[in-house]
Parts: structure tokens; C-alpha cells; sequence
């Protein structure tokens, strides 16, 4: 695929900011299914049949985000729907998440997870419903590589993938579709839901480290790189990164974000100062947000700090 043809390559090169581009979700379950996956990445796995769809409409409607993951590296396709399949639940993301891990042998059994209920009441909630789940104060990095979804996320994103999981065996998987391909390579941290851009092999494993911490990534707290936390909107994602990268603050539960207005916000760090922001969508030039897909007018977000 030459560079004229990625979509990502043409976003950096105008180098617009990513803050306000993450996918918005409450929490986050990802589920391992090896193989190739197609442009609709759930519809189409080898999952015991009818229970992507179900899943995915379950935890959609509750607020969340089903992905799927595999391992990084050769991905042999199975049709075996008996494997036992990893899982990985985050929640708590508004203010302390919280990561269940645990092999499934079947993938049902998600639902009978009440995702609305179960998720508000947290982790143990969700274990008692199913036991095979349990709390760890581990992390994970995920990282999209969907080449059938964009071209970008695997040829960019699968490198970045491998690189780090050999520092971290385990802990990072290549997941679906999050969104914002045009950003590629892009990550979502969990439990915190922090999601990043235009990561190298080196920065994902400061991501990685910094989760550990509860923090942003020194590396990555930037507008180029911050895309938001999945839990706010996407104008509270992009006021909270700029005051992030305004402030230095790398904690991930340093600071509040309320809506004052249509287009300002309230940003408050925890030691209570306070910053109020206008966030103002703005039009770009023509660029393709898909490999696939025509150039069209760009969109993105931009902060100004009123005080």
C-alpha cells in the first residue's frame, strides 16, 4: 500500500490534533477471537453462532464497547467454537476503574450479565455473574489492527503490536475496530479507557507504563497524540487534553469536566483550580478518514483557553 493511499499518512502530514476523536464508551469488554476479521469484525468471527450480534447489541445499549482481540502475530482462522476465549471487562471509568480478566469457555456466558446494572455496581457484580472473571491490577493495551475495517490499522498497527507485547507478554492484544483510523496506530488503555495516536513501538510502551501509574503518557500528552478519555464526549475529550497538555497534569484522575455552555467548559483539577475553555469544531482541508473512501472535508476539534 503506497503512503498516498493511507489515510493515516495524510493526517499526519496536515497534522491536525486528535483530542475529541476517541469513541465514547462507559466501559469496555474484549473478547478474543483468533483469525482474520472482516469489515464488521463482530458480525462476521467465528463465534458460536448469533452471540457477536447479541453481545454487541447488549453492551451497546447499556453504554459500552465490545471489541474483539487476538494475540499478536500469525492469526491461524478456527472455526472451533469450543476454545476457551480470553476476556477482558473494564469499568469504573469515570472515576476508578477497575480490570476483570479470565478465560471463558463460553462466550453466553457474558450474557447473562445484566452490562447497565452489573457494571454500575462493579467488579464483583460482574463476577458473581460470572466467576470465571476476576479483578487484577494489571493492565492491557490494545491496538487496532483491522485491515479489513482500514489498511492503516494493520500496517501500521500490527508492528506496533508486536513490538510491545515482547516487553509484555500477554497484555497487549491486536483488537477490532475503536474508531479513528485515521489516526493509526491508535490504542485504548484499559481499565482507564484512555485512548491514543499516531503511537511508534517506543510510546506504546511508555502508554503501557504509564497505565501502571494512572497516568497519560508523557510521551503522548499532546494534541497530536491524546485523543481522550472514552468516558467524556468528545468536546470534554478535547478541553481535558488541552488542559492536560497545557498543565503538565499526567494523572488520570486529576481532573473534572463539566459543560457550561453549548461550546465552553469547566475543566477543574483536583487541587481545585480551574480552567474554562471554548471548544469549537472546525472544518479542515480535504483528506480521506478511510483508505477506502474519497477525500472529503477534514473535521476536528480546537481549545482556547479563556483563563
Amino acid at each position: 500500500m503506497s503512503d498516498v493511499t493511507q489515510c493515516s499518512r495524510q493526517w499526519d502530514e496536515a497534522g491536525l490534533p486528535a483530542p475529541g476523536s476517541a469513541s465514547v464508551a462507559q466501559f469496555w469488554v474484549a473478547l478474543e477471537q483468533n483469525g482474520p476479521w472482516g469489515h464488521d469484525a463482530i458480525a462476521t468471527a467465528h463465534l458460536p453462532e448469533g452471540i457477536g450480534p447479541a453481545l454487541e447489541r447488549a453492551i451497546s445499549d447499556a453504554g459500552g464497547r465490545l471489541l474483539l482481540i487476538r494475540r499478536p502475530g500469525r492469526h491461524v482462522d478456527t472455526h472451533d467454537t469450543s476454545l476457551s476465549r480470553f476476556c477482558f471487562v473494564a469499568g469504573g471509568l469515570a472515576d476508578d476503574p477497575w480490570l476483570l480478566e479470565g478465560s471463558l469457555g463460553d462466550p453466553a456466558d457474558l450474557l447473562r450479565i445484566d452490562w447497565r446494572l452489573h457494571i454500575a455496581e462493579g467488579p464483583d457484580a460482574v463476577s458473581q455473574v460470572v466467576p470465571l472473571l476476576e479483578e487484577t491490577r494489571d493492565v492491557a493495551l490494545l491496538v487496532c489492527a483491522n485491515s479489513k475495517r482500514d489498511q492503516c490499522c494493520a500496517v501500521r498497527g500490527r508492528p506496533v503490536a508486536a513490538h510491545a507485547s515482547e516487553q509484555h507478554p500477554g497484555r497487549v492484544w491486536e483488537c477490532s475496530h475503536t474508531g479513528g483510523h485515521r489516526f493509526a496506530p491508535t490504542a485504548v488503555m484499559l481499565p482507564s479507557g484512555q485512548t491514543y495516536a499516531r503511537l511508534t513501538g517506543q510510546t506504546a510502551l511508555d502508554a503501557y507504563d504509564a497505565e501502571r501509574r494512572r497516568e497519560v503518557a508523557a510521551s503522548l500528552n499532546s494534541l497530536s497524540h491524546n485523543r481522550g478519555r472514552s468516558v467524556l464526549a468528545p468536546p470534554a475529550q478535547a478541553a481535558e487534553a488541552a488542559v492536560r497538555a497545557e498543565s503538565g497534569e499526567l494523572a488520570l484522575d486529576a481532573f473534572t469536566v463539566e459543560e457550561e455552555d453549548v461550546d465552553r467548559m469547566r475543566v477543574q483539577h483536583r487541587n481545585g483550580r480551574t480552567w474554562r475553555v471554548q471548544v469549537t469544531s472546525c472544518a479542515g482541508p480535504d483528506l480521506k478518514d478511510s483508505c477506502l473512501k474519497q477525500p472529503k472535508p477534514s473535521n476536528y476539534w480546537t481549545v482556547e483557553l479563556l483563563d
